[in-house]
């Protein structure tokens, strides 16, 4: 079964779960529900670290409330996945972990036991999470890229 959250409180209604060489939470593989039921997943400041609960939709309800309706005659869009940034902050901050912790952290965020990421957005050199300005090419008017060339960060932290 899943591993539970061991919270960390940083103040301010700041909890967060442990992860580290040694433990991190985990979560059941996704189940997807039967037609006409659906999963809920809910984290809240009051403790809740995804927690999972189960309902049936009804064809009809009259109550006070939230009322959410879905039209599954109709699809708007593709869901290719979900993920998140990667960006120098980031990468520099998992690189100083141990190999443990770092094992652990991408298993969170990449395994059927994490929240099973499978998209990750590389920003284009730097951004303004990066310790230092830096683009590809420089030198202007450099049109065919001859002087285009990874730098550090990218070959070190993203690739």
């Amino acid at each position: 079964g899943a591993r539970p959250c061991i919270p960390k409180d940083f103040g301010h209604g700041s909890l967060v779960c442990v992860c580290n060489a040694t433990y991190c939470d985990t979560l059941d593989p996704l189940v997807l529900p039967a037609v006409g039921s659906y999963v809920k997943y809910e984290s809240s400041k009051a403790g809740k670290r995804l927690e999972r609960s189960e309902g049936k939709f009804q064809p009809s309800l009259r109550a006070p409330g939230l009322l959410l309706t879905l039209n599954i005659s109709t699809l708007y869009q593709h869901v290719k996945g979900f993920g998140g940034s990667l960006s120098d902050a980031a990468a520099m901050n998992i690189l100083k972990l141990s190999q443990p912790a770092q094992d652990n952290l991408l298993r969170s965020y990449f395994s059927e036991s994490g929240i099973e990421y499978n998209l990750v957005r590389v920003p284009m050199a730097c951004s303004d999470f990066s310790v230092r300005p830096y683009s590809y090419d420089d030198v202007p008017n450099d049109y065919e890229l001859k002087h285009f060339r990874l730098v550090d960060e990218d070959v070190k932290m993203k690739v």
